[in-house]
Formats: structure tokens, C-alpha cells, sequence
């Protein structure tokens, strides 16, 4: 089994007075870490939101009712939680009237469980994320030859862990992930009218991944007006498929301001979105995936190892960019992607003066493995 860093995380903040909350895409590997905490360990209850059965138990569950279920254990384990109505409120209950029981709590839709107990447990709550197998895991799992040796694999079936443990059946895996499991908390959401477009939409996105994005534009291609394809993209980043990353804009009057890039969070779902599974040598897209890859693993490091940033693209109206920027401690750390080692990076002089407190580093095949160790 490929150990996750969040096991020992979530380890550490046990029995500390507050409930843990574990997020993440389906078929990350939530409920795998959930046994690997847990299965051993005496005393715990364990519930599923997907059970109809257990939804029925808590619909009106009051205190007695959680001492009833819990019984002598201290660990309650709820697994899809978003399944539950009124969850944050249910959950309150327990850490507020049982304080010795430790509540731990998954979800794969964001903004279901993340909505109903934001305000019920503020100041109550630990939040972890859990992302498909980071470059990091696969490394610790079988050595650092081994995953560089696989790069190219990863640039286009990603990091989901079934897509990782059956070798040679990535595209089989990929189209089931797509199809079954990709949009199910989405398209559950009364909202949703017209799931064709919002398929549309992602193969849009997958299109034009790392590239500045216009709603208006993006509407066009869809035919959906710029209000929904906003709400549409917002789903898609609370569902754990996409996540924005924003301009930086302050100093100068010739910086992009409003135009967002979208990246994904694993290449594989995105290259299965558009049925595109070619290899490197025969892909027009390489940079892109280079870009997507990195900056997705790089977000599951700066989650991962603790490291708070703010982070940003960098564009002028005249065509000056840097790929990916980090604002860490009042100062910019700023990153070019190069796929090939012998392109050099090239920084604009616009960008370093008018941000003096900076440092420069070019990321290619041959150095990004200490980037993605949080160094």
C-alpha cells in the first residue's frame, strides 16, 4: 500500500478537542487512509453517508441518540459525510456535548460538507486535503530511480491510485474514473440542468489548461451565459476536478487583472476528458502537461509540508509572463517551466523591478524533484 504523508498529519492531531475533517476528490484513497488510521484501533464507530440505513439513524439523532450509537468508543469515523443532512450542526453536537470523543469526517464534495460545517464548527475543526498520490508518495513508495524513470507516464495518466496500481490499464481505469465517478457529486446537485454543457465545458477547460481563460469566451464555445459558466467553474473547483490560479496585479497598470488560468488537479482525468492518452513524442501539448503537472504537484506539497504561499501568474498586456509565482513572507518566488533542460528561462526586467524582494528559478525535467520536496 502506498503510504500517504497526510497518515501521520492526521495522527498528530488527534485527541486534541477538535474534529478532523478530510477532503479530496473521489477515489483518492480518503477511505484508505481512513483504514489505515483506524482499522486496528479499538473503540471506533464506523458510519458511511452512501448507506441509506445510516442517513435514516442520524436524521434526527440528538445527544442520547450519539451516546446510544457510540457507545463506549471514542472515535466516530464518518465517512461521506455530505451525505448527511444538517451534518455540521450533528457533528457539533458530539464535540461540543462529548468532548472526549474524536470526530473524524470525510467528504468528496466540497461544497456540500465544506458549506454545512463551516459555520457550525468554526474554531472546531482541523481541515486536511487529500489529493490523488503525490510525486512524493510514489518516491517513498518505490525510490526516486523508479518514479523519474516514470515521468513521462505521469504527464499523461496522472496520480489516481488505481490508475497507479494497475499498470497497463491506466485508460480503462481513466474512463471509468471520467465517466462514473468524475461528475457524481456534481451532477446530484439540483442545480445542474444541463450536464451535457458542463461536459463541454471541462473539455474546454482540458483544451485550454494553463492558458488565461475568459468566461465570456469560454460561454461562447458552450452557449451558457457568463454567470453560469462562472457557478459551473466554481463546482468543477469545489469538486476537486480544477482549481483557478489568479494574476498578480498591483503594481503596474499593464497587468492583467481579471483573466484566471485553470489547471487540473490530476493530467490523467484531464487527457481523459478529451480521449487523449498519446505519448509525449506524439503530443503537440507537452508544455502544457509539463506546467499542469508541476504546478498540481506543487500545490500537494505546499498543503502537505505546511508551506503557506500565496500564488499567482504573471502577465502584462504587452505579452510579458512568468509561468507560476509564490508570495511567501513578503517576498516573490518566481518559476519558469521548461519541459527540456536546455531552455533557458527568461525573466522579465518589467517583473524584477517592480518587484525588488524576488528570487528567480527555472524548473525543467532535471530539478524539479527538490521543488516538489518543498525546498
Amino acid at each position: 500500500m502506498i503510504k500517504r504523508i497526510l497518515e501521520q498529519s492526521i495522527r498528530d492531531k488527534l485527541f486534541k478537542g477538535k474534529a478532523i475533517l478530510l477532503f479530496g476528490p473521489r477515489q483518492t484513497g480518503k477511505t484508505t487512509l481512513l483504514n489505515a488510521l483506524f482499522k486496528n484501533e479499538p473503540g471506533v464507530t464506523w458510519l458511511n453517508g452512501d448507506d441509506p440505513e445510516t442517513r435514516i439513524l442520524l436524521e434526527n439523532v440528538s445527544a442520547i441518540g450519539w451516546r446510544r450509537i457510540l457507545g463506549t468508543n471514542k472515535i466516530l469515523v464518518l465517512d461521506e459525510a455530505q451525505r448527511i443532512g444538517d451534518i455540521g450542526l450533528k457533528l457539533k453536537l458530539v464535540t461540543d456535548q462529548m468532548p472526549e470523543i474524536q470526530v473524524v469526517a470525510s467528504g468528496s464534495s466540497a461544497f456540500e460538507l465544506a458549506n454545512q460545517v463551516k459555520e457550525p464548527l468554526t474554531g472546531r475543526k482541523w481541515e486536511f486535503h487529500l489529493f490523488p498520490v503525490s510525486f512524493g508518495e510514489m518516491e517513498a513508495h518505490h525510490g526516486f530511480v523508479e518514479e523519474h524513470r516514470r515521468i513521462s507516464e505521469r504527464l499523461v495518466y496522472g496520480y489516481y491510485p488505481e490508475v497507479v496500481n494497475h499498470p497497463g490499464e491506466e485508460r480503462e481505469v481513466l474512463s471509468q474514473l471520467a465517466d462514473s465517478f468524475l461528475y457524481k457529486d456534481i451532477l446530484m446537485w439540483e442545480r445542474i440542468k444541463k450536464p451535457e454543457k458542463l461536459t463541454r465545458l471541462l473539455q474546454a477547460l482540458a483544451f485550454q489548461m494553463g492558458n488565461e481563460v475568459s468566461y465570456h469566451e469560454l460561454g461562447q464555445i458552450v452557449d451558457l451565459d457568463n454567470q453560469t459558466v462562472e457557478n459551473y467553474i466554481n463546482l468543477l473547483e469545489q469538486t476537486f476536478i480544477i482549481f483557478r490560479l489568479p494574476p498578480l496585479s498591483r503594481n503596474l497598470r499593464k497587468e492583467l487583472k481579471r483573466k484566471r488560468k485553470i489547471y487540473f488537479y490530476d493530467n490523467g482525468i484531464r487527457n481523459a476528458i478529451i480521449a487523449q492518452y498519446q505519448p509525449l513524442e506524439l503530443r503537440q501539448d507537452i508544455g502544457a502537461l509539463w506546467e499542469n503537472w508541476l504546478i498540481s504537484e506543487r500545490k500537494k506539497t505546499l498543503e502537505y509540508h505546511g508551506i503557506h504561499a500565496n500564488t499567482f501568474f504573471w502577465r502584462t498586456q504587452d505579452q510579458q509572463e512568468i509561468d507560476y509565482i509564490e508570495e511567501r513572507d513578503g517576498k516573490m518566488w518566481a518559476y519558469e517551466m521548461k519541459w527540456s533542460p536546455k531552455a533557458k528561462p527568461a525573466f522579465s526586467k518589467t517583473f524584477t523591478q517592480a518587484y525588488p524582494e524576488h528570487e528567480l528559478q527555472g524548473i525543467n525535467r532535471e530539478n524539479y524533484f527538490e521543488w516538489l520536496a518543498g525546498k
